[in-house]
């Protein structure tokens, strides 16, 4: 206990001399009377400020000025008010003859319900760069309204490692969700016409795979019956809704490269399927030219600034399940000509995000990563000793705060394999152990110890309560991993069948001894070869919350089976997606959502996000 109280002091008594949070206490005894009968740390630290009232402190550069930064001229820029604009595609032909970037992919171990810090990570490793003379620019995903609204509260980083405006950030931009949203519901639309038109292309109305989408989090409208009521109503028929982060739309927006390639894969979007299992697209239905028209604006992406005023692209926002977790590859097209240092993140752990990204990103963009940094911490190796359980919206259990390393080296398995996972594809790792003022010093050791052990650099970082000064030994990690040749490889050829993509996926990143397979995605995969999808890389959409598909299983379990219950073909976005267990792709509301908190005070400021 009293080493501690030591740490947290030091942590403390930091804060208050850099941003004046509270009066410095007389002692160290009124201190510890000042925090005698709190029975949690959050608690405790509940007097350092909010990620809102941090993000309005901060002084935000012309966006003209951060454009510039990255060789953007104003005349590439479509201002929406004075604190954020778009980049018009033109800019990627302009900055052609700039040198690119060293590419960096933020990813993490296993993470807990919790999250592990991931974009908080990056735009501390962003800021940091600046520290260390570099000039970095920053690719993340948008924010869904639906875990801004459920549980999360918020998406733009944490603590003085924020994108700003964090309003705006998290509460719809300028209207790209809303585009997509437009343009999946037209398609849905004019479905539900043609089938009421007659049905000529002949769509078997039990196989439409096309469903509608709504950026809420709603679980009543998974499953519903449309077409009731009179013969003028259309068609009678099951279907449902998918969260807008789910749509294939959105997908399409993270991997097209041009308007062309946009226009494209719209009209490849496969609606359903004939009685014959011949697929029925949205080019027949004739929905796909309109929905470019819907998605004109929403195809340039979105530049924002961090708290230190580091560049920030935000472009697309496609689930982490069941689609490849990534901001947009014509974000990163601009973005790898803008600075020293492109850096952007993968969603959930590297057996998730990262590996779409390398298998399926990288291969739409034709870029090539020069390293990855996976975030650790200390709470989420102890989760996987399998000893604790954590549960998002509830206190930490006591005991896990303690210090404990040989918890922390129980659950080493994970940090390895993951890191085995980033190494699998011939990129670097270097693993950033997000540092939390409850953490030991000793418990920062056994995870170096761990990652040195298998050839990874390994730095702590405080970006949370430092801004970019908490990493610049993580910024320095990057500069010398990037330095080192890139061996990046994909996992498999693209002339492969899908079981064999599947299996490679599998046996090499998940750990797994077999796949096997029900009869429903048997008769799908085989259904996809003979189409002519074959071709495609998968998307294998399981638990993030294990590397297996089993999310009870921790560490980096092996020997286990993974089953593979059904396959959903993304031909637009240009990927298969087998689906292993239980996975919903509309949320629903908690007991106590954000939506609850969020609102305006008095002053007509908002409240509530975090």
């Amino acid at each position: 206990m009293r080493e501690t109280l030591a740490q947290v002091l030091q942590w403390w008594f930091h804060q208050t001399e850099r941003f004046r949070i509270v009066e410095r206490p007389a002692s160290v005894r009124h201190f510890t009377y000042l925090i005698r009968g709190f029975q949690h740390w959050e608690w405790f630290l509940m007097s350092f400020p909010t990620d809102l009232e941090i993000a309005r402190a901060a002084t935000p550069k012309p966006m003209a000025e951060i454009a510039a930064m990255m060789g953007i001229g104003e005349h590439l820029l479509s201002p929406y008010g004075r604190e954020l604009a778009k980049i018009s595609l033109d800019a990627i032909d302009e900055l052609s003859d700039r040198p690119k970037a060293k590419y960096v992919v933020v990813t993490a171990i296993t993470p807990t319900p919790l999250g592990e810090g991931k974009t908080t990570t990056t735009v501390g490793l962003g800021q940091a760069m600046k520290h260390v003379g570099k000039n970095a620019v920053l690719s993340l995903r948008q924010p869904s309204m639906g875990p801004t609204f459920g549980i999360k509260g918020g998406a733009a980083g944490g603590g003085y490692s924020q994108v700003i405006p964090m309003e705006l950030l998290n509460l719809h931009l300028t209207g790209d969700f809303h585009a997509v949203t437009a343009a999946h519901n037209l398609l849905s639309a004019m479905v539900d016409n043609h089938l009421h038109h007659g049905n000529e292309l002949g769509l078997d109305l039990d196989n439409i795979t096309w469903r509608r989408v709504l950026d809420v989090n709603d679980r009543s409208l998974r499953n519903i019956v449309i077409g009731l009521g009179g013969k003028m109503d259309g068609v009678v028929r099951q279907t449902g809704f998918d969260i807008t982060a789910a749509s294939e739309v959105m997908a399409i927006l993270a991997l097209a490269n041009s308007p062309d390639d946009l226009r494209a894969r719209l009209g490849r979007i496969v609606v359903g399927y004939t009685k014959t299992g011949e697929p029925v697209t949205a080019e027949q239905i004739q929905g796909a030219g309109s929905m470019a028209v819907i998605m004109r604006d929403a195809l340039s992406p979105n530049l924002l600034q961090t708290i230190e005023n580091t560049p920030v692209i935000v472009h697309a926002g496609p689930f982490g399940n069941i689609a490849t977790g990534n901001s947009s590859v014509i974000g990163d097209l601009i973005g790898i000509r803008g600075g020293d240092y492109l850096i952007t993140e993968a969603g959930f752990g590297a057996d998730m995000g990262a590996e779409r990204f390398f298998n399926i990103k990288c291969r739409a963009s034709g870029l090539v990563p020069d390293a990855a940094v996976l975030v650790a911490t200390v709470r989420a190796l102890k989760a996987h000793s399998g000893k604790y359980k954590i549960v998002a919206g509830r206190p930490l259990p006591e005991d896990l705060l303690a210090e404990n390393p040989d918890d922390v080296a129980a659950g080493a398995a994970n940090l390895r394999k993951q890191i085995e996972n980033v190494k699998a594809h011939g990129v670097t790792p270097v693993v950033a152990i997000n540092g939390f003022p409850t953490d030991h010093a000793s418990e920062h050791d056994a995870i170096r110890k761990i990652a040195e052990s298998v050839g990874a650099r390994v730095a702590v970082c405080t970006h949370f309560s430092d801004g970019g000064a908490g990493a610049i030994d993580l910024a320095q990690a990057v500069i010398e991993a990037c330095e080192e040749d890139s061996g990046f490889h994909f996992l498999y050829a693209d002339g492969d069948s899908l079981k064999t993509k599947i299996e490679t996926v599998a046996t090499t990143i998940y750990g797994a001894e077999r796949v096997e397979y029900e009869a429903a995605a048997n008769k799908q995969l085989q259904n996809y070869e003979e189409n002519g999808f074959g071709n495609l890389p998968v998307c294998i959409a399981k638990t993030h919350l294990s590397i297996s598909g089993d999310p009870s299983l921790k560490g980096a379990p092996t020997g286990h089976t993974l089953t593979v219950r059904e396959a959903r073909a993304s031909v637009g976005a240009g990927f298969v997606y087998p689906i292993c267990g239980a996975m919903s792709t509309m949320p629903g509301l908690g007991t106590a959502p954000a939506a609850s908190r969020i609102d305006f005070d008095e002053s007509g400021q908002i409240v509530g996000l975090s």
